[in-house]
């Protein structure tokens, strides 16, 4: 007996619907224009617009300088160890929701691939003021608490090659609100004083070095054979960061980092 065709939902979301076929479209076909999405779609050009717009936000897409837009970092790293992210991510979940009842911030899992990190798990505070959910998410890593943790393992050869090949890129601009010092591509001098630090301290401190407002701590997370695979971290309103509050909030992720290890071990 032949299977029956696949049915569309019974409350189908047209703009949904619309927003994965174009992603699917960049993914299968390589580079659109505005104009070729939406006579594609049978939408407007003003629509379409939207649409991609979206997609760029999330980083599903990226809109390039000729106008055209491609495949976004978001389904580029869907293909490299998705099974094995996604392990990750059932395990960390219950310590991030530890994390939040102890420090009442919010709290995120990432990892890098080449020169940006994603969002591999994040739970909000439950704090009105709060750092809401990054989950999904991808930045370039030097913006990033979890990424100069990862970084920071790198060989020095091996961090040169991996920025001496990278371009400027603006697809993050519109964002947030970040700090300028801190480019699409980072000054290597700069970046290797950072790295040394962060080596040194044995955790990372962002102050409104991905967002304005936003100060984030995180240690680094080990694999059971000893290779750092994460970084965890606590973000938070910089109104409510206290320096004095940096060896609780290092002693809770380190701990937090061990269960987690424990666990990884485990499974």
């Amino acid at each position: 007996m032949d299977k029956p065709l696949k049915e569309p939902p019974p409350y189908a979301i047209a703009s949904v619907d619309n927003a994965l076929r174009i992603a699917t479209m960049l993914q299968l076909e390589g580079p659109l224009t505005v104009s070729e999405v939406a006579r594609r779609l049978g939408v407007a050009a003003s629509t379409a617009h939207r649409l991609l717009a979206m997609l760029v936000y999330r980083d599903f897409a990226v809109r390039d300088s000729d106008r055209t837009y491609r495949v976004g970092p978001v389904l580029e790293l869907a293909a490299h160890s998705q099974s094995a992210a996604a392990r990750l991510r059932a395990v960390a979940l219950p310590h991030l929701h530890r994390l939040v009842e102890l420090l009442g911030e919010s709290a995120n899992l990432t990892v890098r691939t080449g020169t940006t990190v994603r969002f591999i798990a994040s739970v909000e505070s439950p704090q009105v003021l709060r750092v809401g959910s990054r989950e999904g998410m991808v930045f370039p890593a030097h913006w990033t608490t979890a990424g100069l943790l990862l970084l920071a393992e790198l060989p020095p050869e091996e961090l040169a090659e991996l920025y001496a090949a990278g371009r400027p890129d603006d697809r993050y601009d519109d964002r947030h609100e970040r700090d300028d010092r801190y480019g699409d591509k980072p000054d290597l001098d700069v970046l290797r004083a950072d790295l040394e630090r962060v080596r040194r301290n044995g955790f990372a401190l962002n102050q409104g070095r991905s967002e304005r407002g936003v100060v984030a701590v995180g240690v680094r997370v080990h694999a059971p054979g000893g290779e750092v695979v994460a970084g965890i971290s606590v973000s938070m309103p910089s109104a409510r960061y206290e320096k004095e509050r940096l060896p609780r909030l290092v002693g809770t992720l380190r701990a937090a980092a061990d269960a987690l290890e424990r666990d990884l071990s485990a499974r």
